[in-house]
């Protein structure tokens, strides 16, 4: 099945927008960011305040996908276009030492910042990897839980990004992902227009 955009092509027109939103968080962008954003989805104020500036600070989800279901202590979570690592570092509180955390990304600038932030809190059990959500650098089963906060709507080809969720979710595992939908049908144009994937 072919995709609906050039999928190379996509990835880097992603990278170029998130690779600012690592390097200069505090600009302006189409999205929100940071405490702000992460206070008026619902995030549990404490946990929030407990972090510091630059584990907040790049955060661009669409929504919190813990409200769906709370981590447990121990269970190993990987979340799916991790940034800056804020999704990571909330699910690595929440199941503590005895569970584990991979954020998996695809920008540099977003990798370097989130290990960064992971080796100065000193959170051992949350590490991050560079790779696509297409072929996810996990093992088969490994993860209980599988996250996602507003990155599979950028890829291009979601049937393969939810094949390898299947594939890196143990039997009886759970998704909890946060994303933009559109309920109405998109012109083929725009469905091919890379500027308004990432707009």
């Amino acid at each position: 099945m072919s995709t609906p955009v050039n999928a190379a092509a996509l990835r880097e027109e992603v990278k170029k927008k998130y690779r600012d939103v690592a390097i200069k968080p505090h600009d302006t962008y189409h999205f929100h960011t940071g405490r702000p954003l992460a206070s008026r989805l619902g995030y549990d104020v404490k946990a929030v305040d407990a972090l510091p500036d630059e584990a907040v600070e790049s955060f661009a989800g669409v929504a919190n996908p813990f409200s769906l279901r709370d981590l447990k202590p121990g269970e190993r979570v990987v979340d799916l276009g991790s940034g800056g690592g804020f999704d990571c570092f909330i699910a690595g509180g929440k199941v503590g030492p005895t569970g584990h955390v991979v954020g998996v990304d695809m920008t540099e600038e977003m990798l370097a910042k989130s290990r960064k932030t992971a080796h100065a809190m000193g959170l051992s059990k949350v590490a991050f990897r560079e790779g696509l959500l297409e072929q996810l650098p996990v093992a088969d089963g490994w993860a209980d839980v599988v996250i996602s906060n507003g990155v599979i709507n950028l890829c291009a080809d979601k049937q393969q990004v939810f094949s390898e969720i299947r594939r890196v979710l143990r039997p009886g595992g759970h998704l909890q992902f946060a994303d933009i939908a559109n309920g109405k049908p998109v012109p083929e144009s725009a469905v091919a227009n890379i500027d308004l994937w990432t707009a």
